[in-house]
């Protein structure tokens, strides 16, 4: 864990120094936590704090301690006299019961607290999921439709997490909240672009910014305001009319402690130790899927003719069509220029890596995730022009190894996909109208394009990976 250390001092007592703060221990630190890199993080955060470490409760995918000791990780499992009580719930990325009781024993152990004592918060992506505590008289079930029914309507993550945190007991500053006066450090994997604080898990230690009028100003936008439940009317009315106003969380520490440019970072160093010229593009990919889709082709299309020798090559026209796609898409980090400058004449295969979260509206009722739909649309973009002579490999995964509710990370393709699917009598446009590209991928070529990597124990977002090589 870096940046974070236990300083010296007899057993009893101790220093826990987060980035330039210390705390002191003395049998008064306790620990939450809710995400899928939680059960990694706590196991490293008691091994680290050992004795101090009074209690400690998590919240964690269904199914992760099997999965990691299934695939040898040892070192992410809890020791079996751990002093941390463990959670499993949110099958398939959805909150449900299980996830619920969890997220209550957190309170709980929360809410016991004393000015004395120091509450240590892990919070990684899929944290709001596994940490869904609705204000009576709201229930699970009627907060989850409504985030479903806006989530189909194309409402991003941070418009999520308003409506969220709104309708949430620990969302939005709710657990620091409820900690008070304890001191808080929250240690946080981020997986959202940008790294924005308020929006991973719905911010539970961070305190809200927004107002009943934003969450309503999103239902309109989206219109869904006529349809809400009593419930969620009765409470957002009596958010407008709290006297207290919103949370403040002074005696909160929050430290981003790991993200996807990491992530990126490594992979990079890894192409580069495999041969290949690497370089990393963007780590706040977002917008729609089809116009990402639209982007990464095209640049095939342009560094393909940057990398073989002339002939026919991009237009003019197509390396301005390749700017205002990435202007379209509003990439604050986008390293193009770059990128094109060192792949010209690069004489070596080529990777180009990027990570972010792209949304798909969803039209139809198929199996899939963003990972393998925006490959699958990759592919069927990359199929429509000649590409001269170079070999392309693009792939999409999240770095959780689930991509939506599949058991697949993700998937790759190359520029035949189409062609070879239509011998397979597969209609790549039809499973595309239809949302269906995990049911495409399992059935093309025997599900050989399917990335499975299980359960990984982290979640920093999705990985691009985009390989060129001259024939």
């Amino acid at each position: 864990m870096a940046l974070v250390s236990l300083g010296g001092g007899e057993e009893s007592s101790g220093q826990l120094k987060v980035r330039d703060r210390s705390f002191q221990l003395r049998q008064n630190l306790y620990l939450v936590g809710f995400g899928k890199a939680v059960l990694g993080m706590a196991a490293a955060a008691e091994e680290l704090l050992g004795q101090h470490l009074v209690q400690g409760v998590i919240s964690v995918p269904k199914g992760i301690r099997a999965a990691m000791e299934h695939a040898g990780k040892q070192e992410m499992l809890l020791k079996p006299h751990s002093r941390i009580q463990v959670f499993e719930g949110a099958e398939d990325n959805l909150p449900d019961r299980d996830a619920l009781r969890a997220a209550l024993a957190i309170r709980q152990l929360a809410e016991g607290l004393t000015a004395d004592d120091l509450l240590l918060v892990l919070i990684s992506g899929g944290g709001s999921a596994l940490l869904p505590a609705p204000i009576p008289p709201v229930t699970l079930e009627e907060k989850q439709t409504l985030t479903k029914l806006l989530a189909a309507r194309g409402a991003n993550i941070q418009e999520l997490n308003t409506i969220r945190k709104a309708l949430s007991q620990l969302k939005g500053g709710g657990l620091a909240q409820a900690a008070y006066p304890a001191q808080v450090v929250s240690l946080i994997l981020s997986d959202v672009v940008g790294d924005p604080m308020e929006v991973i898990a719905s911010g539970p230690t961070v305190a809200s910014v927004h107002s009943v009028q934003d969450c309503l100003h999103i239902l309109n936008r989206y219109g869904l305001r006529a349809a809400l439940p009593r419930s969620v009317k009765t409470v957002l009315a009596r958010a407008d009319s709290d006297p207290h106003g919103p949370h403040s969380c002074g005696h909160v520490l929050n430290v981003i402690i790991g993200s996807n440019a990491l992530a990126l970072a490594e992979a990079q160093r890894q192409a580069e130790a495999l041969g290949y010229r690497a370089m990393v593009l963007s780590t706040a990919m977002q917008g729609d899927v089809k116009s990402v889709a639209q982007f990464y082709a095209l640049l095939v299309r342009v560094v393909g003719a940057h990398l073989t020798p002339p002939g026919p090559g991009t237009s003019v026209e197509e390396d301005e069509q390749l700017y205002e796609l990435a202007a379209k898409l509003q990439l604050p980090d986008l390293q193009l220029k770059e990128a094109l400058e060192a792949v010209a004449g690069a004489g070596s295969p080529v990777c180009l890596l990027a990570g972010g979260e792209p949304t798909v509206q969803l039209q139809g009722s198929g199996k899939g995730g963003r990972n393998q739909e925006l490959a699958l649309r990759v592919g069927a973009e990359l199929g429509q022009w000649p590409l001269g002579p170079i070999d392309v490999l693009f792939l999409s995964g999240g770095t959780d190894g689930q991509d939506g509710p599949t058991e697949a990370a993700g998937a790759w393709v190359m520029p035949e996909l189409a062609s070879q699917a239509t011998t397979e009598g597969l209609d790549v446009a039809t499973f595309l109208a239809h949302n269906d590209s995990h049911t495409f991928f399992s059935r093309f070529q025997g599900g050989a394009h399917l990335l499975h990597t299980g359960l990984t124990g982290t979640n920093v977002m999705d990985a691009h990976i985009l390989f060129l090589r001259p024939q």
